[in-house]
């Protein structure tokens, strides 16, 4: 038995090949399938297997690329209702793969029709070697059961009866391989580590430790991270099988001339991907900025409306062709053209710019320190901001802004702020949008105005392998304010 592990950054994805000496399978695919071609291709394997453990939430997956290119077959859950060729598998049913057997069990809970395959290799022993259990159970943490409206807790009661009445039956010494890590939105203590054991989870899981099962269901039903919106598309993506990526247009470099009049088409959103830093020097008007260094496919996801076609501005080609791959990943195959040129050709074309300032630690904390009227917006997720905040900001997490951008008024000066200046440039391009014009980004975020001694620490910030997105509040304890001197906004400063 051959175990090769494949890992996609920011959304924390992993996925597997299981190889014989002449054919392997590929478990819960991305949807960049050349990986695993040209993985099987050095190791001398044919891929005749795809698994798939559910209808992945978070990502579009390969599965149809990768059994257009290989002619593998694809193996799915039956409760999936899947609409492509698939061999539709359910508790009970066993699957060959030279000397392996691999057994399927019926593990609902992060999604109704989950499954999770137990591997056996029989050239070894008769006992199970590893479990790739999808969403299911993660390193430190389990599946969430929130993604589905009004059925958490019958999700909830599902997840303990598939963790404590199946898996955790397996024997102590089963690896256990999950479909996410730490960066993840589908749970929400995972760890860094890749794999485990069950007898290690149940030891040290404290999600596993939770035995009282009206208490599991509690505490997997409330304070739970907030769900982008693609989650539910990318299911139902998954489940109707993708686009394949063959079929969707080349991308096009489209001259400032061109791409301006695009911009003028309703149905047309502008994209640019570049650092906070220069889309606040200069940027189109509209656009939305979403790093494409940070958390970009998770929140293009999140905020860009899906029916529309998607323009990109980046610093070169290479970048854009990066940013359309990612793009991909999370369901948004609209993307219609990139600005040739980038920023410079559009200025030296003499199109108009927007622009919003940058105010460091420093600057900002000068500002305060005047009898200056403004409004400090934490644009972090309400976790972080419970955890640690400046006393007096208001909480609007990014993703929200879109709906919540009428709580500010437009008239008072607004400085954004989250934990390094990404996500308050997403809020900041977003209320550009909407008419405000007298904003500052905190550059630096919560990060910078820690290291310039204005306050301890948050771990929503310095942990080293969590998204950048949320906290953990599991781990907080009361939250701590980060006080100002004479700032103290009343509530005149931003709208009802």
């Amino acid at each position: 038995m051959l175990l090769k592990h494949f890992f996609v950054d920011k959304i924390a994805h992993s996925s597997y090949l299981l190889g014989g000496t002449k054919s392997c399978a590929i478990i819960d695919p991305e949807r960049d399938v050349d990986i695993y071609i040209d993985t099987a291709r050095n190791l001398d394997l044919d891929i005749t297997h795809i698994f798939e453990t559910h209808l992945h939430a978070d990502f579009v997956s390969g599965h149809i690329e990768l059994a257009e290119k290989t002619g593998a077959t694809i193996y799915a859950p039956k409760a999936g209702n899947c609409k492509f060729d698939h061999e539709a598998v359910s508790e009970g049913n066993e699957i060959n793969l030279e000397n392996m057997k691999i057994n399927i069990l019926e593990t609902p809970g992060h999604t109704p029709e989950h499954i999770s395959y137990v591997v056996t290799d029989k050239s070894r022993g008769k006992d199970p070697v590893g479990a790739f259990v999808g969403d299911t159970l993660f390193v430190g943490d389990v599946g969430r059961p929130d993604l589905f409206p009004g059925r958490a807790e019958e999700l909830a009661k599902k997840l303990y009866d598939s963790l404590h009445n199946k898996l955790l039956k397996l024997p102590d010494f089963t690896e256990v391989y999950p479909a996410h890590g730490a960066g993840s939105l589908c749970g929400r203590a995972m760890g860094a580590k890749y794999r485990s054991t069950i007898g290690y989870e149940k030891k040290y899981n404290n999600a596993l430790k939770i035995t009282n099962k009206k208490e599991f269901v509690k505490s997997l039903t409330t304070n739970m991270p907030p769900a982008p919106d693609h989650f539910s598309r990318c299911s139902d993506i998954n489940r109707k099988g993708p686009t394949l990526i063959s079929n969707l247009p080349r991308l096009e470099e489209v001259p400032p001339e061109v791409f301006i009049q695009r911009v003028k088409d309703k149905n047309t959103i502008v994209l640019d991907g570049r650092a906070y830093d220069a889309f606040g020097s200069q940027h189109v008007p509209g656009s939305y900025n979403i790093d494409i260094g940070g958390n970009f496919a998770t929140f293009a996801g999140w905020v860009l409306p899906p029916d529309k076609n998607i323009l990109l501005v980046t610093s070169n080609y290479e970048q854009a062709l990066n940013g359309v791959i990612r793009l991909h990943r999370v369901g948004l195959d609209n993307i219609i053209g990139y600005l040739d040129g980038g920023m410079f050709g559009w200025v030296t074309s003499g199109f108009k710019t927007n622009r919003i300032d940058q105010i460091s630690s420093e600057e900002f904390h000068e500002m305060s320190q005047v009898d200056h009227k403004f409004v400090l917006v934490d644009v972090r997720s309400p976790s972080e901001y419970q955890d640690s905040h400046i006393e007096g900001a208001i909480n609007i997490p990014a993703s929200d802004m879109r709906k919540r951008h009428n709580e500010i008024d437009p008239e008072i000066t607004s400085v954004l702020q989250c934990s390094t200046g990404h996500r308050s440039s997403l809020a900041a391009s977003i209320l550009k949008q909407h008419g405000f014009n007298n904003i500052f980004n905190l550059a630096g975020g919560m990060k910078g105005y820690n290291a310039a001694g204005y306050g301890p620490a948050c771990k929503a910030c310095s942990g080293p392998h969590g998204p950048r997105m949320r906290g953990e509040v599991r781990w907080y304890t009361s939250p701590r304010h980060f006080t100002l001197k004479n700032f103290s906004p009343s509530i005149n400063l931003y709208k009802k």
